[in-house]
């Protein structure tokens, strides 16, 4: 058992995150260890994030994590930042070195890898991934995923100037290709479909065909609990293997909880525990 007096102070910051899971995963965390920490959901906006992250400092705060609307900011604030975040251009992660200030990590792609890979034996290398969306989500997870071999990365979003701007950020990392809604129809095969956009918050599933997925392909979903069940619905009707993103949000905050103690604590029991006791009309999420 931890003897420390002064808990460990930790933090999310966001808006909204007032049903946010973070709490609760990083205290299962600690208590694998005996450790004393206190974790803290502090909501703010861009404009009122500096003040916040400094009275949280001020306070004894030593490590975060930061959700939307506030990950490019996070990146934009920290002294340093590792070479996934200064790719990226945002960051979910953050520890106060006394030396230099606040140092910036990105979990969000190491804790995809670690569900798709470790959790259900998901292929990347040399597969063809297709991922809705490029917004933040998207690019928290690209740099990650390019690093595990795909042979082909493709992403579709309405607005296709912010798809090419995020493939133009991460060009040299792998073989990117951009496309439109209207023009999906015509790509056809793919091993891994990865959902990254917010439809399921509104009750919408992308506009998919049954074409997009190859035979023995996943369609894996950044969202879970309520925001995941229109996807998982549509997947469920045509026949299509779909996971949802709770273990993502798990194995993202064992490496955050990491990084700020130095302890690897065991997720497997922790998603199992939070899956098990979803509540049925759950609108919990968070922005990975």
């Amino acid at each position: 058992m931890d003897q420390r007096k002064e808990p460990i102070k930790l933090a999310l910051f966001g808006q909204p995150i007032k049903t946010s899971l973070s709490p609760a995963i990083q205290q299962m965390f600690a208590d694998q260890f005996g450790l004393n920490i206190e974790f803290k959901r502090i909501e703010t906006g861009a404009d009122g994030f500096r003040e916040a992250l400094e009275a949280f400092r001020l306070a004894g705060g030593i490590g975060c994590n930061v959700t939307l609307p506030l990950k490019r900011h996070a990146w934009q604030l920290a002294t340093k930042s590792s070479p996934e975040v200064s790719q990226a251009q945002a960051a979910n992660t953050l520890i106060y070195q006394s030396s230099s200030g606040w140092f910036a990590h990105n979990t969000d792609g190491v804790g995809l890898l670690a569900d798709l890979s470790g959790n259900h034996g998901v292929r990347l290398e040399t597969q063809r991934i297709l991922i809705l969306g490029a917004g933040g989500a998207a690019a928290g997870i690209l740099g990650d995923l390019l690093a595990a071999g795909p042979r082909q990365v493709v992403l579709v979003n309405r607005n296709l100037e912010r798809a090419l701007a995020l493939s133009e950020q991460f060009a040299a990392s792998g073989n990117i290709t951009v496309t439109s809604w209207t023009d999906l129809p015509g790509m056809r095969g793919f091993d891994l479909v990865i959902n990254a956009t917010s439809l399921g918050h509104d009750g919408q599933v992308p506009p998919l065909q049954t074409s997009v997925f190859a035979p023995g392909a996943v369609c894996y979903d950044l969202n879970y609990y309520k925001a995941s069940r229109p996807l998982k619905m549509f997947c469920k009707e045509i026949g299509q293997s779909y996971i949802d993103g709770l273990g993502m949000l798990v194995e993202q905050a064992a490496k955050s909880f990491y990084i700020w103690t130095g302890t690897r604590p065991e997720s497997h029991c922790v998603i199992e525990r939070l899956r098990n006791n979803a509540p049925a009309d759950s609108a919990f999420s968070d922005s990975k």
